[in-house]
């Protein structure tokens, strides 16, 4: 068996009046992310780990932020593009731990949806999908509100 592990990390700004979408769900928030996409940090984060881990570039190669086609995409559907790339080369997963930080709102109750969208996407059982949650302890961008980070960890097998 052919085992491949990839990461991946993404970092959107916050702003007032703009919606807060993690793991495929919209939570309730004053703020959202600044983004040419939807801004969900996670998806983005779980994108990069796996082409990272198929050794197909990253999220930036296939979704450019500058292309027209993706300005407000729904990151389902990149995450679904992604899958369908490592799908093509011959992966699947095993399973997929990510982390994502922000100061607020609190996301605790939300990973159970989350990790099911997640792995409804990638056809896998949620229990291969880990989602934690962090603060920055009120320490930097993150601990300001001003910014939130998504880091994934991939594991695929051939």
């Amino acid at each position: 068996m052919n085992l491949r592990i990839g990461q991946g990390i993404d970092f959107h700004r916050l702003e007032n009046g703009l919606k807060l979408w993690l793991g495929g769900v919209l939570l309730p928030s004053e703020k959202g992310c600044v983004a040419h996409s939807d801004g969900d940090v996670l998806l983005h984060a779980i994108c990069d780990a796996m082409l990272g881990a198929a050794a197909l570039g990253d999220i930036g190669h296939h979704f450019p932020d500058n292309s027209s086609e993706f300005k407000n995409i729904d990151s389902i559907i990149l995450l679904k593009r992604s899958f369908n790339l490592i799908r093509e080369n011959g992966f699947s997963i095993v399973n997929v731990d990510s982390t994502v930080c922000l100061e607020k709102p609190k996301i605790a109750s939300f990973i159970p949806e989350m990790r099911s969208v997640i792995a409804a996407i990638l056809e896998t059982s949620a229990d291969n999908i880990s989602i934690k949650a962090t603060t920055a302890e009120k320490m930097g961008f993150i601990g300001k509100e001003e910014g939130v980070v998504a880091l994934a960890s991939v594991l695929l097998k051939k």
